[in-house]
């Protein structure tokens, strides 16, 4: 399927690793021009590797501290000087601790809106200057599936990604049919490096191994299994094509049918890890 997408111009915030980096192996692929953003120099230098040796347009990475707004707008600004044009704008950011709502002072609330929504926010108003412009554009919102599916202990997440579809709900109605989709997508658990470091040090401490612990944090899914990057990627690309012009508003949950099922993930262990973690020899 030739999704359109040879010649846009997109921009990736996190795009480094991940999700975010998935996306822009995806769109590169498909002839799009990429330029990411990450604040780990050595991470986003091994990304702009990786995506030059399959892309068949240009790779540009910067780095940039989406907490920031002038460095937002300067890295998109910058993007179209640069390549002439802005088609897509992909809205990635970073993820709150674990928690429920009573573990978290004021500053923590803050400081998760700081991560969190307000980096979205600024993606996406830097770059509708520009998509304005043309008349045409993709707007992509990747949050969680914590906006349409209360997962207690990741109070943060819905607090603040639901803020996230709120305000794309909010530009769907300003937009109109100003030629420029917004839509919402949800993950579940995805195979990207936390997750994989996350059940090593679970493998570590039970004596079993990586793919038996995926396989165990993957009992609440009902496809029996945790995602893979490239299949979220390829719900992205499509959203991000010209197939996709009468998709608008909506929320792509991809989560191998978790939140249909009802279905509840289980932190206290990684809970348990991050103390382990911070304290290798606990008091009692």
């Amino acid at each position: 399927m030739d999704l359109g997408l040879t010649g846009r111009v997109a921009v990736i915030g996190g795009g480094s690793s991940g999700i975010g980096l998935a996306i822009a192996r995806e769109l590169a692929s498909e002839g799009a021009d990429v330029a990411i953003a990450a604040r780990d120099p050595d991470r986003l230098g091994a990304a702009v590797r990786e995506l030059r040796a399959i892309a068949r347009g240009q790779v540009l990475g910067a780095r940039v501290d989406l907490r920031q707004d002038d460095e937002i707008r300067r890295w998109i600004d910058g993007v179209v000087a640069q390549t002439g044009r802005l088609d897509i704008a992909v809205a990635n950011t970073g993820g709150p601790p674990l928690g429920y709502p009573t573990a978290f002072d004021v500053a923590g609330y803050r400081a998760a809106a700081d991560t969190v929504l307000y980096p979205a926010i600024g993606v996406a108003l830097a770059a509708l200057r520009h998509l304005r412009k043309r008349g045409w554009g993709r707007l992509l919102f990747v949050t969680s599936e914590t906006v349409v599916h209360p997962v207690g202990d990741l109070a943060l997440s819905g607090i603040f990604r639901t803020g996230i579809l709120r305000f794309a709900q909010g530009l769907v109605a300003e937009l109109g049919a100003s030629g420029i989709t917004v839509n919402v997508l949800a993950p579940g658990y995805t195979r990207t490096p936390p997750l994989d470091r996350a059940a090593a040090v679970l493998a570590a401490r039970r004596g079993t191994d990586v793919e038996t612990e995926m396989r165990h944090m993957a009992r609440h899914i009902p496809l029996g299994r945790v995602g893979a990057p490239e299949e979220f990627a390829a719900v992205a690309a499509f959203l991000a094509s010209e197939r996709a012009a009468f998709v608008h508003g909506t929320v792509q949950v991809v989560d191998g049918g978790a939140c249909a099922a009802g279905a509840t993930p289980d932190h206290s262990e990684f809970d348990r890890d991050a103390f382990l973690r911070a304290n290798p020899e606990p008091t009692p």
